[in-house]
């Protein structure tokens, strides 16, 4: 796993893309600071730049970095679910642009996924995942659902995991108002 992480370290701080596995479904990630990363990720999965992405940290103590106000609920959420859980804050900072929705928010994830949490820990910074699918069609369940379109736009394949054939969910996708109200996007 070690070169792996390796090998994919070196293409996100060149501002490449890769396809990787989550704690969720197979993801294509770049650095979720690097404009022209996350605009080849949007051309590749021929999605509308007005639809938002999702970002991995590795701890919840980074979410003060990227989020403005982190409501206290949020904490307890991240440590108490069982499920992987995408929170949707308001007053998104410190990301590209066009990784942070129309309306100033950021969906953030923080793994429990070995790979994801040592690659994005050593990195420094948060990574998007995006489902390995074009827009518009089914997540891949597995690394053998992922189209060839999408294995050949990126710059780096992991092979951590590849022959793991348990399917994966997405993660539940929940907004989360300053003032602690929340609702639940996707269960």
């Amino acid at each position: 796993m070690r070169d792996e992480i390796n090998k994919a370290l070196e293409v996100l701080k060149q501002g490449g893309l890769i396809l990787y596995p989550t704690d969720t479904i197979w993801g294509i990630g770049c650095d979720a600071t690097n404009e022209e990363a996350v605009s080849r990720i949007f051309k590749l999965k021929g999605r509308d730049e007005s639809k938002s992405l999702i970002m991995l940290l590795d701890g919840e103590s980074k979410l003060p970095s990227y989020v403005r106000h982190v409501p206290d609920i949020a904490y307890d959420l991240i440590a108490y679910t069982e499920k992987p859980l995408t929170i949707i804050y308001s007053g998104a900072k410190n990301l590209a642009t066009n990784a942070i929705a129309d309306d100033g928010s950021v969906g953030i994830r923080i793994v429990k996924h070995s790979f994801c949490q040592q690659l994005i820990q050593r990195f420094r910074k948060p990574i998007v995942s995006t489902s390995a699918n074009i827009s518009g069609n089914p997540s891949p369940k597995t690394f053998d659902d992922i189209v060839d379109e999408i294995i050949e736009g990126v710059d780096y394949v992991v092979t951590f995991e590849q022959d793991k054939q348990s399917a994966q969910n997405p993660s539940t996708i929940m907004k989360l108002e300053e003032n602690g109200r929340f609702t639940f996007i996707r269960k």
